[in-house]
């Protein structure tokens, strides 16, 4: 059914299976929390992230180095007492979940410390609590979906991994061109030093091949009387 306001504009009113899977959308963007940065990690150096966590909650990190040295990075999380509850070292990339059972602020840090010169390039993830279902009541349903709710429910999920699918290849797509421009610098001095080394060779051989042809006047000596 439709409704002509005064301004000529035209408001269609939305079946109840459409609000309530807006509704639920709204409501899953709202209480599903999550970060994620890329940062810059100077040679022996660390950096730390703090967040404030109730008790019984889930969260993720996930973690992946772009560019930089040996693509390695030392990771580990501390809970509010000092506790660490994970660590790993001269990781590329690694995953990890963890429910608190505590209540305060939560610490994980990306150190490069071990490393004298080379930057590194962190990609990090920070997902906190479960995703809510994309209708409400879904998990305590007693009836089965109805074919509209099924066809967005398989959307939700396909639209997940297509959005994890475009962070993967997203990444993989600048440590690739890292690597790449990395390899174009190499190539470009080794081109460099290979250039200096030949002009020098050439100008050896020049002076060599000159000296073979000068003529050596013969010394005069005085005649004696």
């Amino acid at each position: 059914a439709g409704a002509r306001g005064a301004a000529g504009s035209v408001r269609v009113a939305m079946p109840g299976a459409v609000r309530t899977l807006c509704l639920a959308a709204l409501l899953g963007a709202l209480g599903a929390g999550g970060t994620e940065l890329t940062l810059e990690l100077p040679d022996s150096a660390q950096r730390c992230f703090h967040q404030e966590l109730e008790s019984g909650i889930k969260f993720t990190l996930d973690y992946q180095v772009i560019s930089g040295g040996h693509y390695d990075v030392d990771c580990y999380v501390e809970d509010p007492n000092g506790k660490t509850i994970y660590q790993e070292t001269k990781k590329q990339y690694d995953s990890f979940s963890h429910h608190t059972e505590v209540k305060g602020v939560y610490t994980f840090c990306f150190s490069n410390e071990f490393s004298t010169f080379s930057h590194k390039i962190v990609y990090f993830d920070f997902q906190v609590g479960d995703e809510p279902p994309i209708l409400p009541d879904m998990n305590n349903r007693v009836t089965a979906l109805t074919q509209m709710e099924s066809a967005c429910v398989t959307i939700h999920e396909m639209l997940n991994a297509v959005i994890d699918s475009q962070t993967h290849y997203r990444l993989r797509e600048a440590q690739d061109r890292s690597r790449a421009e990395e390899l174009n610098g190499r190539v470009s001095y080794w081109s460099v030093g290979e250039t200096l080394i030949l002009f020098m060779v050439s100008i050896g051989q020049v002076m060599l091949l000159k000296s073979f042809f000068t003529e050596k006047r013969p010394s005069s000596g005085g005649a004696g009387t």
